[in-house]
């Protein structure tokens, strides 16, 4: 039954980032906690991510935006040694209610201004690069490196600086493709990642994320601009409302 739970929950969450470029991790790890156990969830996320992130970069590189990418990675990267050394040593609950408040606030905020505006400015969008952009981007590298899923912060920039829907998608995904390398290889170096728990999970894991990761790049084809961003809040909002009430249950 738990492996039966755990598909399902796979399949509907890459169908939801193969739409808009992130929130699997985020939206999928209250519940394989439950099924799975914490760091066997976050493991099979962070491979399961990693091969989808490759996908999407691999079918959509020529629409990468070099400048923005290395602008995010920079100061996400610099968080995500944080995180990694955070993993097993900071108490997770509070920081994981405070960021999913912050989560269903932005998305909420985001969304009132995207329905108050449905037609898409003619005129391109750009995030300022100021100190508090730059601290989300390096605490979504914190989060990253703990848990895999600082995909929250980094969206409140990106969907600025990034406002067509497949530049946002790729350039992510190469992000995410890029710290999750980084994550995987630290784990390997570590002996910690190739074990037998592990592999049984991908082995009914892959299959189920390859074929939403197929219907949400269907998807992303099929949706237009104004719905992409309200699909995008959404998310943010329902993945905030997911990690502050599964972590006020535990206190």
């Amino acid at each position: 039954m738990n492996s039966f739970l755990s598909a399902a929950v796979i399949f509907i969450t890459h169908t939801l980032e193969g739409i808009t470029g992130f929130g699997s991790t985020v939206l999928a790890l209250p519940f394989l906690n439950v099924t799975l156990g914490l760091r066997s969830a976050v493991q099979l996320l962070c491979v399961l991510s990693w091969g989808m992130a490759l996908y999407i970069v691999a079918r959509s590189w020529k629409h990468i935006v070099w400048k923005e990418f290395l602008f995010i990675v920079l100061w996400a990267g610099l968080g995500m040694p944080v995180g990694i050394w955070l993993f097993d040593k900071m108490p997770s609950g509070i920081l994981c209610i405070l960021l999913g408040t912050f989560m269903i606030a932005t998305g909420i905020r985001g969304e009132i201004a995207t329905l108050k505006n449905p037609e898409p400015s003619s005129a391109s969008q750009v995030a300022a690069r100021n100190f508090l952009m730059r601290a989300l981007l390096f605490a979504g590298g914190i989060i990253q490196g703990a848990f895999g899923t600082g995909g929250p912060f980094v969206v409140i920039y990106s969907s600025k600086a990034l406002p067509d829907k497949r530049v946002f998608r790729v350039t992510l995904s190469l992000l995410w493709l890029s710290m999750n390398s980084v994550r995987l290889l630290n784990w390997g170096v570590s002996g910690e990642l190739w074990n037998c728990t592990l592999g049984t999970h991908l082995l009914w894991g892959f299959p189920v994320m390859l074929a939403g990761v197929l219907l949400g790049d269907y998807l992303h084809n099929k949706v237009s601009e104004h719905h992409f961003k309200v699909g995008v809040y959404a998310t943010l909002i329902i993945a905030g409302i997911f990690m502050a009430v599964n972590n006020i249950i535990k206190l």
